[in-house]
């Protein structure tokens, strides 16, 4: 069954979720109800022609920063200071180079204007954060998420550069802040530097724990 949400800051019970993992249909994406949706395991995917769709998937594909793999080709990148990485320092460029970023099978975004303005208020209210990864002065690639207790809920990523992306990733698992990191959606990319799938009641656990 999927629900209706109405003008109440409030969510059913994620293990309601249909098979796909949809949940609820309706809402909005003010600061309170978007906070509620992640210390609860769901968050919005949608596009700009159809109403706000909330997820609390059956399974989530995370990767835990002590399981990091990182190859030698690319230890070589970091090693060769090619990259200077940075932290919450132009947000909104972030996002809006993740909107704009083509994805494999993808037909546009679904990082909307709605949900570009919604995340950036996330950041400026000291919720969502940003990594950024320079080569010679020019933003080379990102990602952005919520911090939710010990667990980031990473939400998209970019490059314009080789490997530029990774070395955001690798920046995350390194800073010893985060149990895990909810990579959301499976890409072979991420699974072979070690995301991989666990249940909702493994990420629960994890998310309400680091809440607590």
């Amino acid at each position: 069954m999927i629900f209706r949400l109405d003008e109440r800051i409030l969510f059913p019970e994620p293990d309601l979720a249909e098979p796909d993992g949809l949940l609820a249909v309706g809402g909005d994406l003010s600061t309170q109800r978007l906070l509620l949706a992640y210390q609860n395991g769901i968050f919005p995917w949608y596009s700009d022609d159809s109403p706000i769709l909330w997820y609390a998937p059956h399974e989530r594909f995370v990767l835990y920063p002590q399981e990091l793999k990182i190859s030698k080709s690319m230890k070589q990148v970091l090693r060769s200071d090619k990259f200077k990485i940075t932290t919450n320092t132009c947000f909104a460029d972030v996002i809006r180079a993740c909107s704009a970023a083509p994805r494999e099978g993808q037909d546009g975004t679904w990082i909307t204007d709605d949900m570009q303005e919604a995340y950036i208020k996330l950041h400026n209210e000291g919720h969502a954060h940003s990594v950024e990864v320079w080569e010679a002065g020019e933003l080379a690639g990102g990602l952005y998420g919520i911090w939710v207790g010990a667990v980031f809920c990473g939400e998209s990523m970019f490059s314009r550069v080789s490997n530029a992306s990774k070395a955001a990733l690798i920046y995350l698992c390194q800073t010893n802040r985060f149990q895990l990191i909810d990579c959301q959606v499976h890409t072979d990319h991420l699974q072979s530097m070690g995301a991989r799938m666990i249940s909702r009641e493994q990420y629960i656990a994890v998310l309400h724990n680091s809440l607590l």
